[in-house]
């Protein structure tokens, strides 16, 4: 009786063409930055509008939570072999942060902003999924 082995081995997946991987890296780096400027560095640095923000949903240690975790995000999205987490951790929070926007605060325009944030951060997510390959 003979036995095969089939080897896998798990890489990056790749997009299909060198401008799909161009146009995705420059998705990554402009989320990456947004979350970076616009979204960890005022949490981190207790800018007045995210600590009144957080005041009424946690606090400083929450606030800071949030800042850590989007500070995370922003660089694992430039890091090739943490971009899928990246991307699916962002996704997670902008479900947490689209929750609050339309349930505990009440406003539901403002949630057009972590959807599409969402969205992106899941298309990064889905893109450089590890695939195994034979």
């Amino acid at each position: 009786m003979t036995t095969i082995a089939i080897a896998t081995a798990t890489s990056t997946a790749k997009p299909a063409s060198r401008a799909g991987n161009i146009a995705l890296w420059t998705l990554q780096g402009l989320l990456g930055a947004f979350f970076l400027v616009a979204a960890a560095i005022p949490k981190l640095v207790g800018e007045a509008t995210a600590v009144g923000i957080f005041s009424s949903i946690g606090g400083d240690w929450f606030r800071l939570f949030i800042g850590l975790v989007e500070l995370a995000g922003a660089i694992g999205l430039v890091i090739p072999r943490l971009a899928a987490a990246a991307g699916l951790g962002l996704t997670l929070l902008m479900v947490g942060a689209t929750y609050y926007q339309v349930v505990v605060f009440g406003t539901p325009v403002l949630a057009i902003t972590t959807v599409t944030l969402g969205v992106l951060a899941g298309v990064v997510a889905w893109a450089r999924r590890p695939r195994r390959s034979a």
